[in-house]
């Protein structure tokens, strides 16, 4: 195949790629080919047995969620104080947060509860550990936990296709590539419709029960088909999916979920986010707080 055809115009590849410019793009400051902590900075550590370090991105939302879940439940040992790490200013590269997390992204845990420190990094293994730690929402029967752990891991492998893939290209890339936009859009959508068959079939992610799984997919895929993420709700036609988007405005209606997803979170109206979050009252001049 020729060069014109694997190459937009005006641009051939190196024979060796080297880091010479930024690569532009909305995140492109927090970008870079090697790894490692590039400042000193200790971690702050709270009260509780369980200290979480993150931002209310989907990843962090992910774990916020669960937490509150537990807490709800009435497991005490599930309270924790959320620091907030701010990825714009390159804070996941502090010395103190890459001895938690030597891949340097959100979010990290650390379990105090034992005799020695665990530390925990990668969304979906924080979920793994909690849900195991209390012995919650995750089926016991061994077809059930099969299911779950193939769905919640199903989300880790499938989600950079959207996120990193149809969203980046689409939302925040500094040009509009059609070829990439339509490569990472096809493969969304395939997602999507996979995830609104399945739940054609049952009421959540894994059967009958209300799992990790769900807790997982929903920052991600529910946001998406309520038409919230990246403005392309119409341009994805996710009216397209209604068993998707059923699931999806159940789990949204849930005080846990409300309270998780506020958690870390920055921007938006001031009433739906919490920075940082040390004990249940901190939610009481918040919406969540205001209506719960």
């Amino acid at each position: 195949m020729s060069d014109e055809l694997n190459s937009p115009p005006g641009y051939a590849p190196p024979t060796v790629w080297r880091w010479e410019k930024p690569n532009g793009g909305t995140f492109a400051q927090i970008n870079r080919p090697v790894s490692g902590p590039t400042h000193d900075a200790a971690l702050p550590v709270g009260r509780h047995p369980l200290q979480l370090y993150s931002l209310g991105t989907p990843n962090g939302v992910k774990v916020t969620i669960l937490l509150e879940e537990l807490l709800a439940l009435g497991h005490a040992g599930a309270e924790y104080d959320a620091w907030m790490i701010d990825i714009l200013n390159g804070e996941q590269f502090g010395s103190g947060f890459y001895e938690v997390n030597p891949n340097a992204k959100i979010p990290a845990l650390v379990d105090h509860s034992g005799p020695e420190p665990i530390r925990v990094f990668e969304s979906a293994a924080i979920l793994l550990h909690l849900a195991e730690k209390f012995g919650a929402f995750m089926p016991t029967d061994a077809a059930g936990r099969a299911e779950c752990l193939s769905w919640l891991f199903w989300q880790a492998g499938a989600v950079p296709f959207l996120g990193g893939g149809f969203g980046h290209f689409y939302k925040y890339a500094p040009m509009r590539i059609e070829y990439a936009i339509d490569r990472f859009t096809m493969e969304t959508k395939r997602q999507l419709h996979l995830l609104d068959q399945l739940l054609s079939t049952r009421p959540y992610i894994a059967g009958d029960a209300y799992t990790v799984a769900d807790m997982a997919i929903y920052p991600w895929y529910g946001v998406v088909a309520l038409g919230e993420a990246y403005d392309a709700g119409e341009f994805l036609s996710v009216d397209e999916y209604p068993h998707l988007r059923r699931w999806a405005l159940a789990l949204r209606e849930r005080p846990a979920v409300r309270r998780g997803a506020m958690v870390n979170k920055p921007w938006g109206d001031p009433s739906t986010r919490l920075r940082e979050r040390h004990d249940a009252s901190d939610f009481d001049g918040t919406a969540e707080g205001r209506a719960g």
